[in-house]
């Protein structure tokens, strides 16, 4: 296997053996101490134990944590800082092994017992196909009750030739995680063990273009230029499988499997391809690699050469990725020759089930290891677009959730799928934003979706083969176009901050998108808000996901604030934390918040252009209240992902105590930054006041509506330190904010000029809610009264 072997990177560094002072081991049973709370487990009645990485571990070299033993002829404990693990000699069965999670950190009963249930904070599933809502998720790593557990006793063992081969029969192998509340070092410590998260391509986090869709070439192209000229950037070019010959003889079966262009809708592949390329796109072609390889595909021939295969016969080449020459061939012969044209990754839309010829071995994890290892094979880094195959899936992203239906439903399960897939470090989750199939045109859900879709890991619309669903923003309402175009233009500026957590996620082992109790796990309310989350360090999203009260022109989402001071995103509005609320957004605004000191740096809009190269001009959104600090993560955007020096890190930081915002002169590989670059410095959230640098006022303008005041600083190059003369938002525009609402709220209007002329006297609190239930409103009414005027 040539060409997996030359992938070297991605693999070259695994470390499976544990160090030997790690190791408590006796005739039947071994145990490695991996830190003071993660413990493998081992059974082998043989005495044979496995030390060569498998389909999830590919890292057992950790520093030996402090640990001490007891033991006689029949017992043995294993007592660390975190855990106490108690073992009666012999088989591992219920009465014979259990392990307790020291201290007091959690009323949960913390006791694991080998064979009893978990109650885990959930995982994520394989795939949304099919899904209306809800679906149960498989287990992850992270549990209130301290404790959870992996078992990876029929995962298939990596051979030294990199192929895989199956593990010994009935041997038990088991990863204990004892860490209590502890989850972010818990999920740190999974990656540790499993592999990093590759970093993604910087085009791979603006938005992607996708649909089941017939396109012909001329079409296509028509699209892509009507996008660009209505300025909608897409950054990723997603061909569903019509690029390749679908319409075949009989014979050979069904069209769906295909590695020929069909050149009567493609001409010219290779220019198409090129010509996406000069547009600044990166492309993914589908993929259903079932039907193996038919007399039909232009590279039958020599695909049945390298297979023994006489091609006169034109019979089928089977597909099989338990056969070494098969899975080399596979890549060489009919993915090679599309890369060299301009294909950059795979779309691996594998439906075909888990069953392959090697008895438990999972087509779908053998797709997406050697797709991975494949395309890295140059040093690019490691890109798929595929379903999830179990834990260690976080190495093959970007994740494929299927086709999901076309419901209120789909839309409110989603945050929490995605949010929760963290518990087993699967970070790059992409949906079909918008829903792919079913369902029924609805405007307001589209537009929802889409808004959820920019505040998720990845933006890719989608839609079936109907002439009736479509994406493309022109197909809706004027006011859900303009809502659309506006959001699909953030995404693309918040690239500079998305890219940053996407380094983060793989240096740090903490994804973009992660629940809230990651944050506040001793908190009862972080648990009862499932589809609230952070996203990155400096945003926190809790979308709207149901349909807004159609009098009131507005949507609610439940929201728990935590303590502390936070700010809407888009209107500055300032928010005092420590409760659960009630928020309402019109259908152009969605429930995205920055804490206090928040830093989120952005790219300045660039017209008619899909282009996410490091910007020549950054906006620096800044919130007030609390000091921060805030480094922008930039590279070459190709290979290896690199630290120390071999990136280029911008840091800034926030003194608001002093008043003072510093940005420090770029430190590293300076050359990768754009030759000059401005800096629009955005403080939101905040009264009138100004901002001055050694002792000079610099022009600037404030916008009431956003509580807003935007500076220009010009060219950064140097570390400038600046003076902020501004005091947090004591949000003076709510009478603003509330004849806004009334005057498009459908209810009467004296109705309308009582509310107006009771509010506008600023009631105390008590007062306010008092009079406000006295008139019997509706609650919506209500709560979108009282978080205007009080919250």
């Amino acid at each position: 296997m040539r060409t997996i072997d030359e992938s070297h990177f991605y693999t070259r560094d695994m470390k499976p053996l544990a160090r030997p002072e790690a190791i408590v081991q006796g005739d039947t049973y071994r145990f490695t101490v991996l830190t003071s709370r993660l413990i493998r487990l081992e059974y082998a009645a043989d005495g044979q134990f496995e030390d060569r990485p498998t389909q999830t571990v590919w890292y057992r070299d950790f520093p030996v944590p402090s640990y001490r033993i007891v033991e006689d002829e029949t017992e043995l404990q294993i007592i660390t800082e975190h855990v106490h693990l108690h073992y009666t000699k012999g088989p591992f069965a219920s009465n014979t092994l259990y392990i307790d999670v020291l201290g007091n950190f959690s009323t949960y009963y913390s006791r694991y017992t080998y064979g009893g249930p978990l109650r885990t904070l959930k995982g994520t599933a394989r795939t949304l196909d099919h899904a209306d809502g809800e679906i149960p998720l498989e287990e992850g790593i992270i549990s209130r009750q301290g404790y959870a557990a992996i078992d990876d006793s029929a995962s298939f063992v990596l051979t030294e030739d990199h192929f895989v081969e199956p593990r010994q029969e009935g041997a038990q192998d088991i990863y204990y995680f004892g860490y209590g509340h502890d989850y972010k070092q818990a999920l740190k410590d999974f990656y540790r063990l499993t592999g990093p998260t590759p970093m993604l391509p910087r085009q791979v986090l603006g938005n992607w273009w996708s649909r089941y869709w017939r396109y012909n070439e001329k079409e296509y192209k028509d699209l892509m230029t009507r996008f660009k000229t209505e300025d909608v950037p897409f950054s990723v070019s997603v061909i569903d499988m019509d690029w390749h010959v679908t319409d075949i003889p009989e014979k050979y079966g069904s069209g769906w499997t295909g590695y020929t262009w069909n050149r009567d809708l493609f001409p010219d592949p290779k220019g198409f391809l090129q010509w996406l390329k000069d547009d600044d796109r990166m492309v993914t072609l589908n993929l259903h690699p079932a039907d193996g390889v038919r007399g039909f595909e232009e590279a039958y021939e020599a695909m049945a050469v390298a297979m023994g295969v006489d091609p006169d016969t034109e019979d089928r080449i089977p597909f099989d990725f338990s056969d070494r020459d098969f899975i080399e061939n596979y890549f060489t012969k009919l993915h090679h020759p599309h890369e060299a044209d301009g294909v950059d990754f795979w779309w691996i839309d594998w439906q075909q089930g888990a069953n392959s010829k090697m008895k438990g071995l999972d087509p779908l994890w053998m797709l997406n290891h050697y797709h991975a290892l494949d395309i890295a094979r140059d040093g690019n880094r490691p890109l798929i677009f595929s379903r999830y195959a179990g834990p260690g899936s976080h190495r093959y992203p970007v994740g494929f959730s299927g086709d999901t239906l076309i419901s209120w439903a789909s839309l409110k399960f989603q945050p929490y799928f995605t949010a929760t897939a963290s518990n087993i470090g699967y970070g790059w989750w992409s949906h079909d934003i918008g829903g792919h199939q079913r369902g029924e045109k609805d405007d307001e859900l589209s537009t929802r979706w889409l808004q959820y879709g920019v505040f998720s890991p990845i933006m890719r619309l989608h839609s079936t083969m109907s002439i009736f669903n479509g994406k493309e923003p022109w197909r809706y309402s004027v006011e859900s176009e303009q809502v659309m175009k506006k959001y699909l233009r953030l995404r693309h500026q918040l690239v500079p901050y998305i890219y940053t957590m996407n380094a983060r996620n793989h240096f740090d082992g903490l994804p973009l998108v992660s629940p809230m109790y990651y944050e506040h796990p001793e908190d009862e309310l972080a648990y009862a808000v499932p589809n609230q989350y952070y996203f990155g360090t400096e945003l926190m999203v809790t979308p709207i996901v149901e349909p807004m009260n159609p009098k009131l022109h507005v949507a609610a989402t439940t929201a728990w604030l935590p303590e502390g001071e936070w700010f809407d995103f888009f209107t500055g509005h300032r928010y005092s934390g420590g409760k659960q609320m009630r928020l309402f957004r019109k259908l152009d605004d969605q429930g995205v918040l920055a804490k206090a000191g928040a830093i989120v740096p952005l790219g300045q809009h660039l017209e008619h252009s899909n282009a996410l190269h490091n910007p020549d001009h950054l906006e620096l959104l800044v919130f007030p209240g609390a000091s921060n600090q805030f480094t922008l993560f930039e590279d070459d955007n190709v290979g290896v992902a690199h630290r120390d020096g071999e990136n280029v890190e911008t840091s800034f930081e926030l003194d608001w105590a002093a008043r003072t915002l510093t940005i420090a002169t770029p430190f590293g590989k300076r050359e990768l930054l754009p030759e000059k670059r401005e800096v629009t410095l955005i403080l939101r959230g905040v009264n009138e006041g100004h901002v001055s640098r050694d002792g000079e006022v610099l022009p600037s303008r404030y916008d009431h509506q956003t509580q807003s005041l935007s500076v220009e600083l010009g060219e950064i190059g140097e570390t400038q330190v600046l003076s902020l003369q501004v005091d947090m938002s004591t949000n003076d525009n709510r009478m603003e904010r509330l004849y806004t609402f009334l005057d498009q709220a459908e209810i009467g209007y004296d109705l309308k000029d009582r509310l107006y002329r009771l509010l506008s006297q600023r009631l105390d609190p008590v007062n306010m809610m008092h009079q406000l239930q006295a008139l019997d409103l509706e609650k919506d009414l209500v709560d979108c009264l009282l978080e205007i005027m009080l919250f």
